[in-house]
């Protein structure tokens, strides 16, 4: 789906900063702080699918989680369809999590095994008091919503391969019509030949249902297919955003480069692999300067001591010395 400039922002992420406390000794003195989120600033459009990308540790799923208000931040905003969700009221939380919905990674350990299907697609249905018509009326809809027929209704998770639980996942999700869901690495648990079935159901789901996603993942692969723009996050920050498709084609970031060059994509041509060297740095004691820069070969003296700032042309945003 192409994004045209000028829609409706569905989600707005103004510089947020989590942190989380390290704790030593008897008295649990906090002794530093795991910057898991340091600043993160972007949005996403309604109707869009945005890609967040990036190595396991850079922040992603916290990221993620804080979106539906699952990790508090230290600063900075969320705004979700005009309103920061951290300044609503008990009341207005509770209408927020009908428009916002999680998709988590492990299709096993995220459904309860003593509830049958048709209770867990629509258990969110009786706590928000939305059931219309009966339980059973609804859950034969919503399965069949995501491939899933009326067979499925008293069956338990343990019963169905990782898809099938996947699909029962997508459906619980998508039971009260969010506006907004976070996918969270929802095909890496899948076999292959399943990945490509549940991305074009969301995919299809996206346009019936006129839904928003952020769509995470370390498969770059995965988000070349699915997302209309890419954010690529390394250690808790943003350092670029763009089409996908451009920033496949035309990595601007050193460690975009790295990634894409590192994973095959079918008629993509790509020059030889570019290798990182060294580890990743903890995020307890991020590096001063560029983040990226202890494992850049392009890195320069100024990248040491300064943070870049960000560079924007042709809807592209990197966050890059060299620019």
């Amino acid at each position: 789906m192409e994004i045209q400039t000028g829609q409706i922002k569905m989600l707005q992420i103004h510089d947020l900063r989590i942190w989380f406390s390290v704790k030593r000794g008897v008295l649990a003195k906090t002794v530093g702080h795991v910057r898991a989120v340091d600043g993160v600033s972007f949005s996403v459009q309604r109707g869009e699918i945005m890609g967040l990308v990036g190595e396991s540790g850079c922040g992603k799923t916290t990221l993620g989680r804080a979106l539906l208000g699952l990790e508090i931040p230290q600063s900075g905003e969320i705004v979700f369809k005009g309103r920061n969700i951290f300044e609503l009221s008990p009341r207005r939380i509770r209408e927020f999590r009908k428009a916002m919905q999680f998709v988590f990674q492990d299709p096993v350990s995220s459904l309860n095994p003593r509830m049958n299907v048709m209770d867990i697609v629509t258990e969110g249905l009786v706590e928000f008091r939305m059931i219309e018509s009966t339980r059973k009326e609804h859950a034969v809809r919503i399965l069949k919503d995501v491939g899933l027929d009326a067979d499925c209704l008293y069956r338990y998770p343990h019963e169905f391969s990782g898809g099938q639980r996947q699909r029962i996942n997508i459906a619980r999700a998508i039971s009260m019509r969010p506006d907004f869901i976070v996918c969270d690495e929802p095909v890496s648990a899948l076999d292959v030949s399943v990945q490509a079935q549940v991305l074009n159901l969301l995919m299809d789901l996206r346009d019936r249902f006129h839904l928003s996603y952020l769509f995470i993942t370390h498969d770059l692969s995965v988000v070349n297919h699915i997302a209309d723009r890419t954010a690529v996050m390394y250690l808790g920050k943003i350092v670029e955003i763009g089409p996908t498709e451009d920033i496949v084609k035309d990595p601007l970031h050193p460690y975009s480069r790295a990634l894409i060059r590192s994973v095959p994509l079918p008629g993509v041509h790509r020059p030889e692999r570019m290798v990182l060297t060294g580890e990743i740095p903890s995020p307890s004691t991020p590096p001063s300067g560029c983040r990226f820069h202890t494992r850049c070969p392009y890195a320069m003296k100024k990248c040491e001591v300064s943070e870049p700032d960000e560079i924007s042309q042709q809807g592209r945003r990197v966050w890059c010395h060299l620019y």
